[in-house]
């Protein structure tokens, strides 16, 4: 009978792995790997201040615990939540945050579901819970959350998933929101959703949304922990799944423009093997002028979705070069995110995935394939031993380059005790990109705030203070999250984006945004869902190293808007109308610390 190990490239697979490659990886985790999962480290004589960040949680008044099943995480929902958001809810230009809450089975079959919390930014470093005064009322066993504004009205709306449909919430421009589920057509009833995405894929002025689903799960017939072969990591009992379970198709909805979605997943040809999706993010990988649409799964081959147009989807993930690994394998993804991490004017992607394998770091070759250089990039071999989750491409020291930030955790605590290389709480990785294609790893020379063990999942990105600097939130199984801010010094100038489309949708998603400043030529694509079940700060945040302005900013909108920007200083945030150019500056709130690295009034409702 065949024993069941587990596979470098998804979570499980059948037969003895070959013992060359149990001696390499006894070899890289002894030399290379052990130092690296520590909390602890220290810095080599010599070397400058880098990156810094600290934990401001507890100043900022930021109180919740993300509940997630048992501890001993019998069910494979119980290891699955944790998201988080950024989205100014109320126009006062100071990100809020939003963390999502799950359930146990207890509490979730007593209808005593934790509730998840709402926090609203009072702009001098400090949040207030506002939950209940929002309207954000509902509890469940929930997932993740997109943040647009599907009605144009000026307003951020919620979307939020859960392991039997999702929740839509109406801003209604007052400090409160309404529950629109039952009227727009866009509940995903009896689904386990996962990450959900915001995009105008017809170019109709309305956002449009992709639901990732995972297991068709029966919360009254749930699989028994370690009771099957497929219920084994490394020969011990852990929770079953999700290799074996039933998989739940993912869904397309598509706004009417009148407060409504039509499910256009079938003659969309959206997920028709019903994959375990659970990373969505999308953005226009070949520059023709529409947004695709890619989706991590777990244990299955990874989707890319080409759009025909805004008529159709073409499914192109082998031929692109994204569905798999390198030597044909499937893995367990599960964080995504695009940036365009070499400035030349394509966007990149990554992935991150299951332990035991590394994650993706694909460059887009320009010809609508891609290539995975996470290896000679530094960035895939030092990811084996981590199980990532959350991934966002953000340029943390302002130098004009994107770096990477992974949130890591493994989800079986089972592992914990025995000698497998792994561990269940792991540290966050930060990847300094070197400018060349290549990548240095800097977590444990991030500051106090990223060495600890934590199981992590949810990551979102924002300047929450507007000082200029992009900070983290990320959320932590059985635990509260994390808010990070950036302190570092080593940081250039920037300059902020935030987008007003008129003829286009409300939020810009989609819209093309290039920025010379000196030397260098960013382009990023407006758009705020991806990561793991979590949502970033809208705004478009350009690093500018040593230069003191950015020379010309163009703005192409999806109606085919362009709007030229010329000559703005640094270190302020442009409101920019489409059309009608900058209709608002706003100065950042402190001048950064720099050492010039690389280079150089609330809005209407529309």
């Amino acid at each position: 009978m065949d024993t069941l190990v587990f596979s470098s490239r998804s979570r499980w697979d059948r037969g003895g792995a070959p013992r060359r490659r149990r001696a390499a990886w006894l070899l890289l985790w002894l030399g290379l790997y052990g130092p690296v999962l520590g909390s602890g480290g220290t810095v080599e004589p010599g070397v400058a201040p880098g990156p810094q960040f600290v934990d401001v949680t507890r100043s900022a008044g930021i109180d919740f615990h993300l509940t997630c099943g048992g501890p001993q995480k019998l069910y494979i929902m119980d290891s699955m939540c944790g998201g988080a958001a950024f989205l100014d809810y109320d126009n006062d230009g100071w990100p809020d945050i939003l963390l999502v809450n799950g359930s146990t089975l207890d509490d979730l079959r007593g209808n005593t579901s934790p509730a998840s919390k709402f926090y609203h930014n009072n702009g001098d470093g400090t949040f207030t819970e506002v939950t209940e005064k929002a309207g954000l009322t509902h509890r469940g066993w929930c997932m993740g959350v997109a943040a647009g504004d599907y009605d144009n009205d000026g307003w951020p709306d919620i979307y939020i998933t859960c392991l039997t449909g999702a929740v839509l919430y109406r801003n209604q421009g007052d400090g409160t929101f309404r529950d629109v589920t039952a009227q727009s057509g866009a509940g995903n009833p009896g689904r386990w959703g996962t990450s959900a995405a915001f995009a105008d894929y017809d170019k109709d002025g309305f956002l449009d949304l992709y639901v990732a689903n995972y297991v068709d799960l029966d919360l009254n017939h749930l699989p028994e922990f370690g009771s099957t072969a497929l219920c084994q990591y490394r020969g011990i009992p852990v929770s079953c799944g999700p290799r074996g379970l039933p998989g739940s198709r993912d869904r397309l909805y598509h706004n009417n423009g009148d407060g409504t979605f039509t499910d256009v997943t079938e003659p969309m040809g959206i997920d028709p093997g019903a994959f375990y999706g659970l990373g969505v993010v999308w953005a226009d990988f070949d520059n023709d002028g529409w947004p695709d649409v890619y989706v991590a799964n777990d244990s299955m081959p990874s989707l890319l979705y080409h759009n025909n147009g805004g008529q159709s989807f073409t499914e192109v993930g082998l031929p692109a070069g994204v569905a798999l690994s390198m030597d044909g394998r499937e893995q367990a993804g599960m964080g995504v995110d695009f940036g365009d991490y070499d400035n030349d004017g394509w966007p990149d992607l990554v992935k991150t995935n299951f332990s035991d394998d590394t994650n993706n770091l694909y460059h887009n070759n320009r010809d609508g394939t891609f290539e995975d250089r996470g290896g000679p990039a530094g960035f895939a071999a030092i990811s084996t031993p981590f199980l990532g989750f959350g991934a966002r491409f953000f340029d943390y020291d302002n130098d004009g380059w994107k770096d990477i930030l992974i949130a890591n955790g493994h989800v079986n605590p089972q592992v914990d005790g025995h000698r497998f290389g792994v561990t269940y709480a792991q540290r966050a990785l930060l990847f300094h990109n070197l400018r060349n294609g290549q990548f240095e790893e800097l977590g444990l020379r991030a500051g106090a705030a990223l060495k600890p063990l934590r199981v992590s999942r949810g990551l979102a990105v924002a300047d929450f203070d507007n000082d200029g600097a992009l900070d983290v939130l990320m959320t932590n199984l059985d635990a509260g999250p994390v808010l990070l801010r950036n302190t570092g010094r080593d940081r250039g100038h920037w300059i902020r984006v935030k987008l007003l489309g008129t003829k286009s949708n409300r939020d810009g998603f989609g819209a093309h945004v290039q920025v010379v400043a000196g030397s260098l030529t960013q382009t990023d694509e407006a758009r705020a869902n991806a990561s793991y079940l979590s949502a970033s700060d809208p705004r478009l945040h350009f690093g500018l190293g040593g230069a003191s302005r950015a020379e010309r900013i163009v703005i192409r909108w999806p109606s085919g808007t362009v709007d030229n920007i010329e000559n703005e200083a640094a270190d302020q945030e442009i409101v920019v109308r489409e059309g009608a150019g900058v209709v608002a500056r706003r100065a950042g709130q402190q001048a950064p610390r720099r050492s010039a690295p690389g280079l150089g009034k609330r809005p209407a409702p529309r």
